[in-house]
């Protein structure tokens, strides 16, 4: 079974609800630490093999494929394919930060996107553009809709009561 595959058993394998939030208030602060520790070092890229990478991050390898999880969709490289993922595979952690920080967001998780380790990689005024671009994204804007008598949008020339709508 592969490491991912072992995530997501793990994962959903929780019974009770204090099991379920037990072990995702654990994964959440391991998973804070990791971003503190990956901002705090932005420059840095972090690469090797996956059971050295998640040692150097506090984690099992298991928990350290659902962290990239969680994470595949703001690498600058590009998504990583979790399924083929074993102990022995090398992998790079490079990171676009906007698409981070917009994740974050996208997540609700303002635990991670208020991390003050943010201020080393990007200053209040970026931060409140990225945050407004987040939420310009999910405005819904309707489009506009033809009134009786506006001209027909099919281009006939008649007014819409007398062409397409009747």
């Amino acid at each position: 079974m592969s490491l991912y595959a072992t995530w997501q058993q793990v994962a959903q394998s929780q019974q009770t609800r204090e099991a379920y939030n037990a072990f995702w208030s654990t994964y959440f602060e391991a998973e804070k630490q990791n971003y503190k520790k990956i901002l705090a070092n932005h420059e840095t890229v972090f690469s090797g093999k996956l059971a050295d990478l998640a040692a150097q991050f506090d984690m099992d390898p298991v928990t350290f494929t659902g962290f990239l999880d969680g994470a595949n969709t703001s690498f600058a490289d590009g998504e990583k394919d979790l399924d083929s993922l074993t102990e022995e595979s090398e992998i790079t952690l490079q990171f676009d930060f906007d698409r981070l920080y917009i994740n974050m967001h996208n997540a609700k998780a303002d635990w991670l996107y208020n991390l003050p380790e943010w201020d080393l990689v990007r200053s209040e005024e970026q931060r409140r553009e990225l945050t407004k671009q987040y939420r310009a994204e999910k405005i819904f804007v309707a489009p506009p809709t033809v009134g009786r008598n506006d001209p027909c949008p099919c281009g006939s020339g008649k007014k819409y009561k007398k062409c397409c709508g009747k």
